[in-house]
C-alpha cells in the first residue's frame, strides 16, 4: 500500500518522535508499504521557518535529504492534483491540507494525518 503521510507526522517523526501517534507505527513499520512525502508539507515547513514558529524545528532541506535517506518518494504535485482541489467541499480550509487529500484522492493512496478534520473528506485518509 502507498502511504502519505502529513505535515505534522512528518515533522513529530524528525524533531520530536515521542508525539508520533501509535496508531502511526503499523503503517510506518510495515516493509511491504511505499512512504511516501508531498512537496506541499516541505513548502508548508519552509513557510512556517520562515515566520518562525517555535513548533517547527527541522528545515525542510534537511528533511527532505533526510526522507530521502530513509526510502521515502516524494510525490510530485501535477496539474491534476491541483485542479481536484476546486472539487473538494470547503470542510478544510488550510490549503496543505487541501492539495494533500487531493493528492490522496487522485493517485488512491492513504492519507494518514493527525487532523481530524481532515479525515472528514471522502477517500482514503486515516486519522492517527
Amino acid at each position: 500500500m502507498k502511504v502519505l503521510r502529513g505535515t505534522h507526522l512528518l515533522l513529530w517523526a524528525a524533531g520530536d518522535p515521542d508525539r508520533l501517534p501509535s496508531a502511526a507505527r503499523p503503517f510506518l513499520d510495515d516493509l511491504q508499504n511505499e512512504l511516501l512525502f508531498s512537496p506541499a508539507s516541505l513548502w508548508e515547513i519552509a513557510i512556517k521557518r520562515g515566520l518562525e514558529r517555535p513548533d517547527v524545528r527541522v528545515g525542510p532541506r534537511l528533511l527532505r535529504r533526510g526522507l530521502l535517506d530513509n526510502g521515502y518518494v516524494e510525490l510530485p504535485i501535477p496539474s491534476v492534483h491541483a485542479v481536484e482541489v476546486e472539487a473538494l467541499p470547503p470542510i478544510h480550509m488550510d490549503p496543505f491540507d487541501r492539495i494533500l487529500v487531493a493528492q490522496s484522492m487522485v493517485e488512491c493512496i492513504l492519507l494518514l494525518t493527525s487532523d481530524a478534520i481532515v479525515t472528514r473528506y471522502p477517500g482514503p485518509v486515516h486519522l492517527v
